[in-house]
């Protein structure tokens, strides 16, 4: 499994070329959590803690692939749902003018809580 998340200096690179001035973080609330595991995975995240054995139903935090996963699921549903142009590094939603990145804010937090995440 391969990172789906840009590398910072391309980040970087790609606001300068474009010359944004203005930007944005959305913050989705336990964005891993929100995520649901596979029936047939879960077995792979069972453990047994003080007797007790207990099995996660959701993407956990601190896993190795869980950014990849993430990233991933958040790039379809913000394609899905025809989100304006943006550039997508985890969180930021750049632009010329306040104006701008609010709207285009409103609408990207708008197709995130249609996918089914929380936004803080």
């Amino acid at each position: 499994m391969s990172a789906a998340v840009l590398d910072v200096l391309e980040l970087q690179y790609e606001l300068e070329s474009k010359a944004a001035k203005w930007y944005a973080t959305i913050d989705i609330a336990n964005a891993f959590f929100s995520i649901p595991l596979a029936a047939e995975c879960r077995p792979q995240f069972a453990f047994t803690w003080r007797g007790i054995h207990y099995t996660w139903n959701k993407l956990l935090q601190g896993w190795k692939h869980s950014p990849t996963i993430c990233y991933g699921l958040l790039q379809a549903a913000v394609e899905q749902g025809e989100a304006p142009d943006h550039l997508q590094y985890i969180d930021i939603i750049w632009g010329s003018t306040v104006e701008v990145v609010s709207m285009k804010g409103k609408k990207i937090i708008q197709i995130l809580l249609k996918a089914g995440f929380t936004i803080k």
